[in-house]
């Protein structure tokens, strides 16, 4: 049995790669999704990236991924055949994740979202709710018996932001920084708050409507790129973890052994 693991979490903007060795992060990549590349482009991307790191992938790697983008997860596991002799693990149905999926079709969830619950799950062992701030921000709520019980699906930041400069004829677009002040005093700073401290309200008032619902003591962790943008100006968000699905898919690989 091969103590390297392979994560790999597909997401509508980025890809995160991830090595384990003995259940510790060694290295890790956050990649541009692009489904016009082809399987030998990103397996050559692949191999360039282990090599230049020295990092022990061989034959013997084992391999798990998540995809949210369907024409990419085909492309990922043509490149681990082809370039790493591997056959992956996909997380989907028929997968063992150790958590009760809750919801009307529970084939509707992202696979990146299951990912998030079971590590918060194994982290907290009660009620939690894990923001996930990428291309969408999501909520995934996870009950004190580690039950999956649904969530909530926002616009992201970036999406807000491209929506307001693509609809609007004067408003330009911005560095997605937190500004000094709340009331801007540019139109640049304007906007700033308004993603910046607009959302966090969203997000904090969003987290208190869900845990009158499931539990008033649900522990909350946020993760995603801008999760380290976001977090420190929440007052509901206790933790920010940027890799917390790749966590997630190692679990679920140790389940599925």
């Amino acid at each position: 049995m091969s103590n390297a693991l392979l994560a790999i979490d597909v997401g509508n903007t980025h890809t995160v790669i991830g090595v384990y060795h003995n259940d510790d992060l060694t290295r890790h990549w956050r990649l541009v999704t692009d489904a016009g590349r082809t399987a030998d482009e990103y397996g050559v991307l692949l191999w360039n990236l282990h090599h230049l790191s020295e990092l022990a992938i061989t034959d013997s790697t084992d391999v798990i991924v998540c995809s949210v983008v369907p024409s990419m997860t085909a492309v990922i596991e043509d490149v681990c055949r082809t370039y790493l002799h591997a056959v992956p693990q996909v997380v989907g149905p028929g997968i063992k994740t150790g958590m009760p999926i809750l919801y009307d079709n529970p084939r509707e969830v992202g696979a990146d979202r299951i990912c998030n619950a079971v590590a918060a799950y194994e982290r907290y062992h009660q009620a939690c709710v894990v923001v996930d701030f990428g291309t969408a921000t999501t909520f995934d709520c996870v009950s004190a018996r580690g039950e999956y019980l649904g969530g909530v699906i926002a616009p992201g930041l970036g999406v807000s932001l491209e929506a307001l400069v693509t609809k609007t004829a004067k408003l330009p677009r911005v560095e997605m920084i937190k500004p000094a002040k709340v009331v801007g005093k540019t139109t640049v700073h304007a906007i700033q708050s308004g993603l910046v401290y607009g959302y966090v309200s969203l997000v904090d008032g969003l987290v208190e409507r869900i845990r009158g619902e499931i539990d008033p003591g649900a522990r909350v962790v946020a993760t995603g790129g801008h999760a380290g943008l976001m977090g420190p100006e929440s007052r509901t968000i206790e933790a920010v973890d940027e890799f917390l699905t790749l966590d997630g898919l190692r679990l679920i690989h140790r389940r599925n052994k």
